[in-house]
C-alpha cells in the first residue's frame, strides 16, 4: 500500500522531547514500512524516519525564531501532497486536525484524518462542513461532542514498550510524578495541591508552550520550593522513562476532556499506576482499581494515593503491552486503511 503521512511541522518527528502527536506518527510510520508499505511521511526537514521523507522546511517550525506565519508552511507541504495524490499514493493520512479537509474533499484518492484534538466551536464548524470525510478518534469520549461526523474506527494510541524499562518498584525516598505541558488544562497546580495534601515530594517534567507562560510565571513557579515540589524542565525521553519508573505514584489531574493522554499509558508501561481525573479518555485508559484509580474530586484524588502505592506494577505494565502496544496500534491502522479503501466511495 502506497500511504502518504501528514504530521504537523511544528515538531520533528519524533519529538526532540515532548510531542504526543509526532511521537505515535514516527512509531506508525515505521511500523507501516516494516511491514512492506510504501510510506512517504511529510514532516519538518529534521525528522528521522525510515520512510521517504518530504519536507518544505529544514527544521521544525517552533525552533525557527525567523518564522512569522507558521501556517503557509503546512499549506504549502499539503499543496505537494494533493497536487500529486491521485499517482502516488493510496491513502492519505492526516494528523493535522482541520487543515487537510477542504483538500481532501477535492480529490478521489481517500484522506483519513486521525483526531489528535478536542473540538472547538470554530473548529467543529468546518468539520460539519466536510462531514463525509472519515475520521478516525483516539478514544471513544473523543466521538461524544454530537457532530453527526464520519467516525470510521477508534484506534487507541500505541507506544514501543522495548524502550520503556520496567521498574519493578519505585525508589526510596516515595514521590510523586507529573509529566505534560506546564498548562492548566493539564492540571499542573493540582497536582502540586495533591502532592502537598499527600505529604509527598513531586517532580514535574514537561515544556512552557508561549500561550502558558503568564500561567507558569503567576500560578505555578512561586509554588516551586526546589524541594518538596521539583520542576525540571523538558526531558528527554530517557529521563522521562526514569522519572516515570521510579515514581510512586503518577499524576494525571486534567481539567478538559482529554481526547487521550499518551503520559498514562507511558507510565504505566514502567510500571508505575496513575491517578487520574475522570474527564474524556482516562476511564478507557486506566483499569480502575487495577493500574490505577478514575477520580471525580481532587479530594478523591488525594485520597487514593496510599491505595495506589498498593497496586501491581507488573499488571500495570502487562496491560500497557496487551492492550495500548505499537504492534496493536498499527494493526487497527491498517484495518482502518482498509475499511476506507474497500467503502468504494471517493471521500
Amino acid at each position: 500500500m502506497r500511504i502518504a503521512q501528514i504530521s504537523p511541522l511544528w515538531e520533528r518527528v519524533p519529538p526532540f522531547r515532548y510531542g504526543g502527536i509526532e511521537l505515535i506518527v514516527k512509531l506508525l510510520t515505521d511500523e507501516l514500512v516494516q511491514r512492506g508499505h510504501e510510506v512517504t511521511l511529510f514532516a519538518s526537514g529534521d525528522s528521522i524516519t525510515k520512510a521517504k521523507l518530504h519536507s518544505v522546511h529544514t527544521k521544525a517550525l517552533r525552533l525557527d525564531s525567523s518564522i512569522q506565519e507558521p501556517d503557509i508552511y503546512h499549506q504549502m507541504i499539503l499543496a505537494d501532497i494533493y497536487q500529486e495524490a491521485h499517482t502516488n499514493f493510496d491513502i492519505i493520512h492526516s494528523h493535522i486536525g482541520y487543515q487537510a479537509l477542504a483538500y481532501s474533499s477535492f480529490i478521489k484518492t481517500p484522506t483519513v484524518h486521525t483526531l489528535h484534538g478536542a473540538f472547538t466551536p470554530d473548529s467543529a464548524k468546518i468539520f460539519r462542513r466536510f462531514a463525509e470525510q472519515p475520521l478516525i478518534s483516539i478514544s471513544k469520549a473523543q466521538q461524544e461532542p454530537c457532530l453527526d461526523l464520519n467516525y470510521v474506527h477508534t484506534v487507541y494510541n500505541g507506544i514501543d514498550t522495548a524502550v520503556y524499562s520496567f521498574y519493578c518498584k519505585p525508589t526510596q525516598p516515595a514521590y510523586l510524578a507529573f509529566v505534560g505541558r506546564i498548562s492548566p488544562q493539564k492540571g499542573a497546580v493540582e497536582a502540586i495541591q495533591i502532592a502537598r495534601a499527600s505529604g509527598l515530594p513531586l517532580k514535574m517534567a514537561g515544556k512552557v508552550d508561549v500561550v502558558d507562560v503568564d500561567y507558569y510565571q503567576e500560578k505555578v513557579e512561586p509554588l516551586i520550593d526546589g524541594e518538596q515540589i521539583q520542576y525540571l524542565g523538558e526531558v528527554s525521553h530517557e529521563d522521562k522513562v526514569k522519572l516515570l519508573g521510579e515514581a510512586t505514584v503518577t499524576l494525571f489531574p486534567i481539567t478538559w476532556r482529554e481526547p487521550f493522554g499518551l503520559v498514562m499509558i507511558e507510565s504505566m508501561a514502567t510500571g508505575t499506576p496513575v491517578i487520574a481525573m475522570n474527564n474524556g479518555s482516562v476511564p478507557e485508559v486506566i483499569a480502575d482499581g487495577k493500574t490505577g484509580f478514575v477520580c471525580d474530586s481532587w479530594e478523591k484524588m488525594i485520597e487514593m494515593v496510599p491505595k495506589a502505592t498498593k497496586l501491581d506494577r507488573q499488571t500495570c505494565r502487562e496491560y500497557v503491552v496487551s492492550r495500548f502496544s505499537l504492534e496493536s496500534m498499527t494493526d487497527e491502522y491498517e484495518k482502518a486503511y482498509s475499511m476506507v479503501l474497500n467503502s468504494g466511495q471517493s471521500l
